[in-house]
């Protein structure tokens, strides 16, 4: 989903050539494999897009595997970047990062001031990992390596694997369903309470190229909306979006996560750059983006 935000935003750049793989054309687990590319290709910049990612039941029942595959990623992408020369590097982490009690937004500050929330503490330090990755080979070689921390993302291209999925695709995945199927009503996860951003692709896309028009960023910025909903709300305006009517219930013997997760963006607003795209404009781009991908059978899931 980022990647291809991320190529619909540079294909717009005249002077931007793209190197592009799949991930069946280059495993960045592979050390050797990416050191390959990087030596056939000499990119001047690399943008860490990818990661393996999920909500809470597929964070839960496999950390070794959350914390294993990304620490590969971010160590075979940072450490090869510095090899074969990349003048500039962005590493796009994640919102998860931060203390599970944290203050409320959370600053970029925050980093490392409190244990992390259980439910997704794998990923969070694989995240961590190659942030630090970033700033100390920039601190020790010069490079200009710094990352991005992004809020909860969603847009075309995402995720709908069911359990294994982020809440708001798993919200449009199920209620398309119960509107096909007429339900009566739809179970969703936990009580509903917790508050979440969410950030359509596209602005973090666009915040991508900002920063890396920057001459001398931060080590790592929030990237997020700026703007928080709970589950339920979030839950309602999904199903308005889908054109379902019927009951939502709530299964509280399932986990909520963390009771409030939303970003200071204050950085990088005072350096210029905010989301612009509305939660629900979003969340109607990206049914109609579902349903497309459904009829066209290129669904992920």
């Amino acid at each position: 989903m980022v990647g291809s935000a991320l190529v619909r935003r540079f294909q717009k750049e005249p002077d931007v050539e793209l190197l592009l793989r799949t991930r069946h054309e280059l495993d960045l687990g592979d050390q050797a494999a990416v050191e390959a590319f990087y030596a056939a290709e000499r990119p001047d910049m690399a943008i860490i897009a990818a990661a393996r990612v999920g909500g809470i039941h597929a964070n839960s029942t496999y950390p070794a595997e959350f914390l294993h595959q990304n620490l590969a990623i971010a160590a075979n992408t940072i450490h090869g970047a510095y090899r074969f020369g990349v003048k500039r590097l962005l590493f796009l982490g994640s919102s998860c990062i931060y203390p599970k009690n944290a203050p409320q937004p959370m600053t970029e500050g925050c980093l490392l001031t409190g244990p992390l929330e259980p439910t997704n503490e794998a990923y969070a330090i694989a995240k961590i990992a190659g942030l630090k990755l970033a700033q100390f080979y920039r601190r020790q070689y010069g490079v200009l390596f710094h990352s991005a921390m992004p809020t909860n993302l969603y847009g075309p291209g995402d995720n709908y694997q069911g359990q294994l999925s982020h809440v708001l695709p798993a919200l449009i995945r199920k209620f398309d369903e119960a509107t096909e199927g007429n339900w009566a009503e739809v179970t969703a996860w936990g009580t509903g309470s917790p508050l979440r951003e969410f950030m359509h692709v596209d602005d973090l896309a666009d915040a991508c190229a900002f920063l890396l028009r920057l001459d001398d960023p931060p080590d790592w910025l929030n990237v997020g909306s700026g703007v928080e909903i709970t589950i339920r709300e979030l839950a309602t305006m999904v199903a308005a979006a889908t054109g379902f009517a019927g009951r939502i219930v709530w299964d509280s013997s399932k986990p909520d996560g963390m009771p409030r997760k939303l970003l200071d963006v204050s950085q990088l607003a005072s350096l210029g750059w905010r989301a612009r795209i509305a939660l629900n404009e979003g969340i109607a781009r990206t049914y109609a983006s579902f349903l497309a991908e459904k009829a066209a059978g290129t669904l992920r899931e």
